[in-house]
């Protein structure tokens, strides 16, 4: 699903500034959506914004470091507040920390890579639940990954990380099995060109992997209000 409407929907991007959150904000707003996209850089959201409005589309930059005290909380009241629902969520920012035996991770990489990976989503889940009910149709959708499964060695942080996320999400998903409204779904974007992919494998020519834009119809028909997949974990298959 590729050619959906979605004009008057308002979709929360987070990592935003490159890689799949900058590639599906600028899909979500061609495609009608007001894209609220949330990075730490600053410039990636600015030259987002200026190819959203190239394409006719609008958003809202916000600027924000997912580990700061109340800065995903701040976010949901002032959604509430200024829209009153949130009829998109695509929870994609992550973080890879450092390739290296678990014995000698530091306290501080554990702190970061699963407070960017699995706190930061479970806040969201608290601080935008009650805007994606009050949507008609609201949508989630959080970026996993397949070292949830793999967890190959070096990766632990990582691995631990993104198994938590999927656990967190499809436990959710079931407090809303009976309700109907809400859906909520893990991805498994695969091997992407991204900055992330290019620090684990630095020797991969990043030419030969497909761009992120190629997600689009797969999270085209996980954000659509048609979709009635969820708590599934669904996997890019390209």
């Amino acid at each position: 699903m590729t050619d959906i409407d979605l004009k008057g929907r308002l979709a929360l991007v987070s990592g935003a500034s490159r890689g799949i959150g900058y590639a599906m904000a600028l899909e979500l707003a061609k495609a009608g959506a007001h894209v609220i996209a949330t990075a730490r850089t600053q410039g990636g959201l600015e030259e987002l914004d200026d190819k959203i409005k190239a394409a006719g589309g609008t958003a809202t930059l916000v600027p924000m470091d997912l580990l700061s005290e109340d800065g995903i909380e701040q976010l949901g009241q002032i959604i509430n507040e200024r829209w009153g629902k949130l009829d998109i969520l695509l929870a994609n920012a992550g973080a890879l920390g450092e390739l290296t035996p678990a014995a000698q991770v530091k306290a501080k990489q554990w702190q970061t890579v699963v407070g960017v990976n699995l706190i930061a989503p479970a806040r969201m889940i608290r601080a935008f639940e009650g805007p994606l009910l009050a949507s008609d149709a609201g949508r989630a959708v959080f970026i996993s990954s397949g070292a949830a499964e793999s967890r190959r060695a070096f990766w632990a942080p990582y691995a631990a990380s993104k198994a938590g996320l999927d656990a967190l999400v499809q436990s959710w998903a079931k407090e809303h099995e009976t309700q109907g409204k809400l859906k909520a779904n893990v991805v498994y974007p695969g091997v992407m060109r991204t900055i992330m992919r290019a620090k684990a494998f630095p020797g991969e020519d990043p030419k030969t992997l497909p761009h992120p834009s190629v997600l689009w119809p797969l999270i085209s028909e996980l954000v659509s209000p048609d979709c009635t997949r969820h708590g599934e974990i669904v996997k890019y298959e390209g």
